[in-house]
C-alpha cells in the first residue's frame, strides 16, 4: 500500500513539474501583447508561436539568438521571464 501511494505522489509530482508557471493578476492589468512580443525580439529571440498559458502567462515558442529552439514564459504585467523549458 505504501508503495502505491509512494508512486501516486511521485506521479502527481512529475505532472506537477511539467505545467508551467501560474500568473494571477488580472488581464486589466497585463501588457500588450504587442509590447511584449516587441520586447522579446528585441532581446534577440525569434517568435514562431505567441500564446497564453494554460496558468495565463505568456508564453513563446522559437528560437535564441543563437538559433536554439527555447519554450519561455512570461509575466503579463511586466514582461520578465518566469520560466524556460
Amino acid at each position: 500500500m505504501n508503495k502505491i501511494l509512494a508512486l501516486i505522489a511521485a506521479l502527481l509530482t512529475a505532472t506537477g513539474a511539467m505545467a508551467g508557471p501560474a500568473c494571477t493578476a488580472t488581464e486589466d492589468k497585463w501588457m500588450k501583447e504587442a509590447d511584449v512580443k516587441t520586447r522579446i525580439e528585441g532581446q534577440g529571440y525569434t517568435i514562431k508561436t505567441f500564446k497564453v498559458s494554460k496558468g495565463k502567462c505568456y508564453e513563446i515558442y522559437g528560437f535564441d539568438k543563437a538559433g536554439k529552439k527555447v519554450e519561455i514564459y512570461f509575466d503579463p504585467v511586466t514582461a520578465a521571464p518566469l520560466e524556460s523549458k
